[in-house]
């Protein structure tokens, strides 16, 4: 059977189109296909295959290819053809292409299809009968209940435009559809699709827009399938509410001194109750690496699929048969509940002692449980080299497989020795096994809980690894392990961040088109409708930090097109290697940096080059040896100053050399114009260097992390059909909004982080329809909080965003809380979502006193202990009824 494809799309030179088929036949066997188009005209690409007469089904999709080669899909995820019916003749095939960026694709996203859309449009039921020479396929994802999609236009076959006679269409799957002989019709005609009320279809609404047009005739030999993409109708007109809280700051009366997976039912049960449609949380993934508090970093992993034990709930993995072994408990229970905050280490050992006597009470049985059986086969890939190295971990008391004396280096056969049954080690490894069952358990079934509540769960997926963590030991050529992951500076971390983990190898990731990726996207749609894309920026350029650099500001942007030495004489730049690329230390440096301290400095850490110009010993010429030395030394303030001082010291330069370039590759250091280097050069050579600066930053590099991106965001874009939110935030290069906005990935907007540099605040109103907007986020201070940072910026804020006159008040009272929360409700953006202690925020009574105990973390603080907890349990917020009463109703005024 011969089947012809046609897509309407307007190329620009030097692309071209493809299409990707799955053939499938009768026995379910499939081979996979990629055809080259042909250029028709202005309008159409085309081609045509024969395909096996015993083909049952085909799915299909096009691809653009762009100038560059980089290959973007259409954002149509379900193009679909059966062939029982058909064995001879043609098929033609009239597609739309659907760009991924249209607002309508989001609405056949898990989340909208499976609990916020459900039931929407009800169809025909049955299928029409008789000869047809045309089908007709289109979606409308937002249609109402009772409502149905018809076909009206020219000629008797169509109606003639009149409402009474336009062919209702049936609901199959995703798609409305309609045949229709077309064999006596005059082409071209002309159609459009309408929106009944019902069966009766006294009341039609046509589509918007010029009409559709049908060129061409019809054969009873040649069957053609129209897909028209999206019915023309708003698309803009869904907008939902979202809360984010971490799930460890959840408190009920029967969580363990730290939210769990189960508490999050209750949760569900209050955004039902005041209207609010999602609940977002932090990354849940595993991060015990020390045993100590230093693991509540939440984006510090071990292990990028398995689950936290911190959040299990021990009550439902005893059940009542071994309820008793938990009462040995209870008083602690109690007592870390009563905690005004997280105790993570009191409340890991407490779970850690209860769960492996647990386990060792229900581990056969657990064995032989089929659905144990099912998860572990679903999940050995992840869940086999995890629990060895878990096991690992403890034996050798790190985490650092370095030091694991010859099991360093990963070996897959002798780690499925070490967890096979009957190994001396067994039982330390089924321990795990058994953990994540249970947190699989858990959290699945609190995730359905919410479904049924109408709420949906956004879960959040960072965009690092932990250094000694199970994914680096069995994969370590994935990721650079000589690199730090970081951001380089802005105003909540003034030296950039260096998170420490290792930045990903995307050349070898793409060698098996970023497996390790897909399934990573995988294992969070089993819990997740939508996920946040940590530090999107990655993946156009991550912020890498040398080894030998402790803070991020030293770091510079990979993959990155450096400055070449030529291009300091093709600008008229003096070039002097020592005077850019080494630490500019002079006596006024000293002395501004030190104060009196400038002597002790140039006696015990300095060289002395000429009078009054110095280097750094050899000992202390970079960061981390600065570092070492002084975690020998007495733990004080004068020494924090002066570690601190000398980290400004080794930073105090201009230029990066390029490893192995031989002093002819450099990149900028960041805030190069910050630096008491820069500031000492003649004005002449400052706006020279600052010029190129700015062309390196700025210019040069935007089309290049363009293609870097296209080659990773739209694979692993089309692994999920969850709803993906990029955190756009930072030093965003001009490429990234084009990006996101071309892939139909949500951006984030915050108010107090405008992305227009010459605006000092984002206001709601001004949001795209595809973005998420909120007044803060975990990594910064509440609205309140914020309030009382700086006096000057609140009052600007109370005038220009408030429109209020006269003085700001000191502190922020619940009416201010209330209008921010008020101009994020009302404003276009498909979500707004608060931080639940902004909500809190516009209720006096019920709100905290002191806002600074409200946040979460402080970016600039690479050891902060995540811990905030909620200073309320659950069950009071679904009693507060005066809140939630208020909340429900701005919700509901806001039309969300």
């Amino acid at each position: 059977m011969k089947i012809s494809f046609y897509v309407r799309y307007h190329t620009q030179p030097g692309q071209s189109l493809q299409v990707r088929l799955t053939v499938q036949g009768p026995g379910g066997a499939q081979s996979e296909q990629v055809l080259p188009m042909e250029y028709l005209n202005e309008t159409f690409w085309q081609v045509s295959v024969d395909v096996p007469g015993a083909t049952v089904r085909i799915r299909y999709g096009y691809t653009l290819v762009d100038a560059e080669g980089d290959l973007i899909p259409d954002g149509e995820r379900e193009r679909e053809i059966e062939l029982t019916e058909r064995k001879g003749g043609e098929l033609r095939l009239l597609d739309t292409w659907n760009d991924a960026n249209a607002v309508e694709n989001v609405f056949y996203t898990a989340p909208f299809q499976q609990v916020l859309l459900s039931g929407g449009g009800t169809g025909v039921p049955g299928r029409q009968e008789g000869s047809y020479t045309h089908i007709f396929k289109v979606k409308a994802p937002l249609l109402q209940p009772g409502e149905v999609l018809c076909l009206s236009g020219d000629g008797d076959a169509l109606g003639r435009w009149q409402a009474a006679k336009a062919l209702p269409m049936a609901r199959e799957g995703s798609w409305w559809t309609v045949k229709a002989d077309l064999s006596a019709a005059d082409f071209p005609l002309q159609y459009k699709y309408g929106i009944s009320n019902g069966e009766e279809q006294e009341h039609l609404r046509f589509e918007g827009y010029e009409n559709r047009r049908l060129e061409g005739g019809a054969s009873r030999e040649t069957i053609l399938v129209v897909h028209d993409s999206f019915a023309r109708f708003p698309a803009n007109t869904w907008r939902g509410t979202g809360v984010a809280v971490p799930v460890f700051s959840l408190r009920t009366a029967g969580s363990f001194g730290v939210g769990e997976f189960e508490d999050i039912k209750l949760l569900a049960d209050w955004a039902r109750q005041v209207g609010i449609r999602l609940i977002q949380i932090l990354p849940v993934n595993d991060t015990t690496a020390t045993h100590t508090w230093m693991d509540s970093y939440p984006y510090a992993a071990i292990s990028a699929f398995a689950l936290h034990p911190l959040y299990i709930h021990l009550q439902r993995v005893a059940g009542e048969q071994d309820a008793p072994l938990l009462e040995k408990y209870r008083g602690e229970q109690e007592r870390l509940n009563r905690l005004p905050e997280v105790d993570y280490e009191g409340v890991m050992r407490c779970k850690w002692e209860a769960l492996k006597a647990l386990c060792a009470a229900q581990k056969d049985h657990c064995r032989q449980e089929e659905g144990f059986a099912a998860f572990f086969e679903a999940n050995r890939h992840w869940l086999v080299p995890y629990a060895a190295f878990c096991c690992l971990r403890d034996h050798y008391g790190t985490a650092d497989f370095s030091q694991w004396n010859g099991q360093g280096v990963y070996q897959q056969e002798a780690i499925e020795r070490l967890g096979a049954p009957g190994s001396e080690h067994y039982d330390a490894i089924f321990l795990h096994y058994f953990i994540q069952y249970h947190l699989h358990l858990q959290l699945k079934e609190a995730t359905e809980y919410a479904h049924r509540q109408g709420v949906i769960i956004k879960g959040d997926i960072p965009i690092g690894i932990y250094r000694h963590s199970c994914d680096a030991w069995v994969s370590p050529g994935l990721y650079n392990m000589d690199m730090q992951a970081g951001a380089p500076p802005d105003a909540f971390a003034v030296k950039g961040q260096n998170w420490g983990f290792p930045t990903y190898n995307w050349h070898r990731m793409e060698d098996d088109h970023f497996e390790w990726w897909r399934r990573r996207f995988g294992q969070m749609s089993n819990y997740f409708d939508a996920f946040r894309i940590d530090h999107i920026l990655g993946f156009f350029r991550i912020w890498s930090v040398p080894l030998h650099a402790v803070e991020g500001i030293l770091g510079h942007f990979v993959p990155c097109i450096p400055v070449h030495r030529v291009e300091f004489d093709q600008r008229g730049i003096w070039f002097d290697y020592d005077r850019y690329t080494r630490p500019f230390i002079t006596d006024g440096v000293l002395h501004d940096t030190f104060g009196q301290a400038a002597a002790q400095v140039r006696a015990e850490f300095l060289d002395e080059l000429s009078p009054g110009w110095y280097r750094l010993k050899e000992a202390f010429s970079t960061q981390r040896q600065v570092q070492e030395h002084f975690a020998g030394r007495e733990q004080t303030p004068e020494n924090e100053t002066l570690q601190t001082g000398l980290f400004d010291l080794v930073s105090n330069v201009l230029l990066l050399e390029v490893e192995g370039s031989n002093g002819q590759e450099f990149h900028f250091r960041i805030d190069m114009q910050a630096t008491s280097s820069f500031r000492d050069l003649h004005h002449d050579t400052q706006q020279k260097l600052k010029n190129l600066y700015v062309n390196y930053f700025f210019r040069r590099q935007d089309h290049f992390w363009k293609h870097e991106a296209l080659k990773k965001l739209p694979a692993l874009k089309g692994a999920t059909n969850m709803l993906v939110c990029g955190e756009d935030l930072g030093m965003v290069p001009h490429c990234v909004p084009e990006v996101m906005q071309e892939l139909g990935i949500l951006s984030l907007e915050i108010q107090r982080m405008p992305k227009d540099v010459r605006r000092t605040f984002f206001h709601p109103a001004d949001a795209p329809y595809l973005s998420v907007v909120t007044p803060s986020t975990h990594d910064m201070s509440t609205v309140r909080g914020w309030w009382e940072e700086d006096r000057a910026v609140t009052q600007a804020f109370f005038h220009r965003e408030l429109g209020q006159e006269g003085e700001a008040p000191f502190f922020c009272e619940p009416w201010i809380n209330r209008a921010v929360v008020q101009q994020h409700l009302h404003c276009p953006a498909m979500w707004s979502i608060f931080q639940l202690q902004d909500l809190f925020g516009t209720d006096g009574a019920l709100r905290r006193e002191n806002p600074h105990d409200e946040r979460i973390n402080v970016p600039a603080n690479p050891k902060h202990y995540w811990r905030y907890r909620l200073h309320l349990a659950l069950e009071d917020l679904l009693q507060a009824h005066e809140f939630n009463g208020s909340l429900k109703n701005e919700i509901r005024a806001s039309g969300r």
